[in-house]
């Protein structure tokens, strides 16, 4: 697998992890910004997370359109849910946003390992799906931060326009440096679910399902946990995210 090839694959996740995780950082600011409660601007974090369940389950259907057609539609998702997401008048319409946001983030995840694995060198496949998540590290170290400075100094709006445009720059890169591959066989509805037979999937699925969950509980509100109960200032709280993303 070329360098670039990783290049453009952890773009995607990078992408995925400020869309997702960046909504924690600026989550006062569009709650004043659209005049809504915290609790209610805390509905647009359960809006992504619908449309992640969602458009994970489009690979199920998807097994015979080619692996790159696939990177490049789900970018393309990327980039009108997040410029939807940048435009949106109100709560409402910036819900429906964030639900096409969510669609491509499962999807891409599952495609871009499989991408990653079959480009990998011999012995390599490994290592290669790890560079292509470190996109989401970064984007929890740096971006998040970022997006929280962005929206203190500037606009909230103008975090999902970034994002917007990182989903451009990576359906560019992915149409150049990913080649073409062939589509996944087909091995009917009911054998993809045959593997929970067994007890080890749940047991993942459930340490999977309590982890992120207690995870999402306080980190969906640390920016206003920080500011109003901690007693931190604003700008100490950019500060702070980063430690939590460098801990991530």
């Amino acid at each position: 697998m070329t360098h670039k090839s990783l290049l453009a694959l952890s773009l995607g996740t990078f992408a995925l992890g400020m869309a997702e995780f960046g909504m924690m950082g600026i989550l006062p600011y569009v709650a004043t910004g659209l005049s809504i409660t915290l609790a209610q601007a805390g509905h647009l974090i359960s809006a992504y997370a619908l449309g992640v369940c969602f458009g994970a389950c489009f690979l199920i259907f998807a097994h015979r359109i080619p692996l790159k057609h696939i990177l490049l539609g789900l970018a393309i998702m990327m980039a009108l849910g997040n410029t939807l997401a940048a435009l949106a008048p109100n709560q409402s319409f910036l819900l429906v946003a964030r639900f096409l946001s969510g669609l491509p983030h499962g999807a891409y995840f599952g495609v871009g390992s499989i991408v990653a694995t079959q480009l990998a060198p011999a012995g390599k496949s490994t290592q290669a799906v790890a560079v292509m998540v470190a996109g989401m590290t970064v984007a929890n170290l740096l971006g998040v931060p970022l997006g929280t400075f962005v929206s203190q100094y500037i606009s909230w709006r103008l975090v999902f326009a970034l994002v917007a445009a990182v989903a451009v720059a990576l359906w560019w890169a992915l149409r150049r440096w990913i080649p073409d591959l062939a589509s996944l066989p087909s091995s009917g509805l009911r054998d993809q679910f045959r593997f929970l037979g067994t007890p080890a999937p749940w047991l993942l699925l459930g340490a999977t399902l309590l982890g992120n969950g207690g995870i999402f509980c306080w980190y969906s509100y640390v920016h206003p946990m920080l500011t109003q109960i901690a007693g931190f200032s604003e700008n100490q709280a950019g500060g702070l995210m980063m430690l939590a993303g460098a801990a991530w």
